[in-house]
């Protein structure tokens, strides 16, 4: 399929709901599937992008220029000041920061959707990317969580679009068989199973994603 901006702000409200609902019920001090991460570390990640992706939204509504991050630096340093703060502090920060930045996007218009801004990379992009972006995001580390969901729970059409979008931005395009939610697993870096290169063999691990 091509996504579209409603397709994404689809994806966008179904990974907030299973990241809100996976939040609620772990133990955020707990590990995350990611290394070195806690689930705290994710939730505050999850609400410092949505943020982050809400001055993307300024600048398309205003053209005031305003970056995702100041430097990688300040965003990693701000994610382990965050993994600090209380559990239910964390929850709550996540509900705010995610409503706040999906109404800024409900305030665009067509035509300030159009406009380019750039994403954490110094990627140009059209502003659309933003709510692609806030899908992968919460829909990836509703997984992360380690609190239940897995890349088997998410929207057939999102895992087929994730697949495409990565493969598409991959300097080697890896050709790899298996089910789609495995494969969306081993193209995100993330833990997998009967993931085959088309010879029948184990794929081996792919570039990083970011």
């Amino acid at each position: 399929m091509t996504r579209t901006l409603a397709t994404s702000h689809g994806w966008v409200a179904q990974g907030t709901a299973l990241c809100a609902r996976a939040l609620a019920d772990a133990d955020l001090d707990a590990p995350s599937s990611l290394p070195g991460w806690t689930r705290k570390h994710v939730a505050a990640h999850l609400s410092n992008n949505a943020e982050a992706l809400g001055n993307l939204v300024h600048w398309a509504r205003t053209g005031e220029e305003r970056r995702m991050y100041t430097s990688p630096e300040q965003r990693n340093s701000d994610i382990e000041a965050g993994a600090q703060r209380p559990a239910d502090e964390l929850v709550q920060r996540f509900q705010v920061t995610a409503q706040s930045l999906a109404e800024a996007m409900s305030a665009l218009t067509e035509e300030q959707w159009q406009a380019e801004v750039r994403s954490a990379q110094g990627r140009p992009i059209p502003a659309t990317e933003v709510a692609w972006m806030r899908s992968m995001e919460v829909m990836v580390h509703a997984v992360d969580l380690d609190a239940g969901v897995t890349f088997a729970d998410l929207p057939t059409d999102f895992l087929e679009e994730l697949c495409a979008d990565i493969r598409a931005k991959s300097e080697t395009d890896p050709q790899v068989h298996g089910p789609l939610p495995q494969r969306a697993a081993y193209l995100t870096g993330r833990s997998y199973e009967d993931v085959l290169t088309p010879d029948g063999k184990p794929a081996p691990p792919p570039p990083p994603w970011l």
